[in-house]
């Protein structure tokens, strides 16, 4: 527990229960419950919870996404558990604001939209990531800017993905945008 009372991995593991039984969810509660508090502590281990978030057009019809400099793909927004985070929801929250530019963006929802657990190449100081995404809404005609963490931000719409987006992103993309449709209660063709 923090000083302040806030208990994120209490948070994540109830989180983390309430998505439908699958291998992906079983996984990640065998690895938090596993590592316990490490695992969402970027110096926990060299595999650790991350928080990211899908920024969609209140349309649901484009997605918002940032060319990672490490990476060298288009992916959405998200990063480390920081101190001051009180849940991994709010850390992709965070994230989603600092790599954005996009001050007032909110989460749809505190509900996890997307599990993935990916391996880190050289450039990165640990070995994987356990992913775990959320998803706001975002007019296109917001200002954004890139940060450190990118070379570019830009809108693309849903059927038109850049090539270099990381393997099985479009699925996963598309499984996240139909949770947050029913997420948001909107009514899409």
């Amino acid at each position: 527990m923090r000083q302040d009372g806030r208990m994120p991995l209490a948070n994540l593991l109830t989180s983390l229960m309430a998505l439908p039984k699958s291998g992906s969810r079983d996984a990640y509660l065998r690895f938090v419950n596993l590592a316990g508090d490490a695992a969402l502590r970027r110096d926990g281990g060299l595999e650790h919870v991350t928080g990211s978030c899908f920024v969609f057009s209140p349309e649901f019809d484009r997605v918002l996404l940032c060319f990672h400099r490490k990476g060298q793909f288009w992916v959405q927004f998200g990063g480390h558990i920081e101190s001051e985070d009180a849940s991994v929801a709010e850390a992709a929250q965070r994230e989603a604001r600092e790599e954005s530019g996009i001050g007032d963006l909110v989460l749809l929802s505190p509900a996890i939209v997307d599990l993935d657990r990916h391996d880190l190449h050289a450039g990165f100081s640990c070995t994987a990531h356990w992913d775990v995404g959320f998803a706001a809404a975002a007019d296109p005609d917001a200002e954004i800017s890139v940060s450190d963490e990118s070379e570019e931000v830009r809108w693309f719409p849903i059927n038109e993905l850049p090539v270099q987006v990381p393997a099985g992103f479009s699925a996963r993309l598309e499984r996240a945008r139909h949770t947050a449709i029913a997420l948001s209660g909107t009514r899409t063709c």
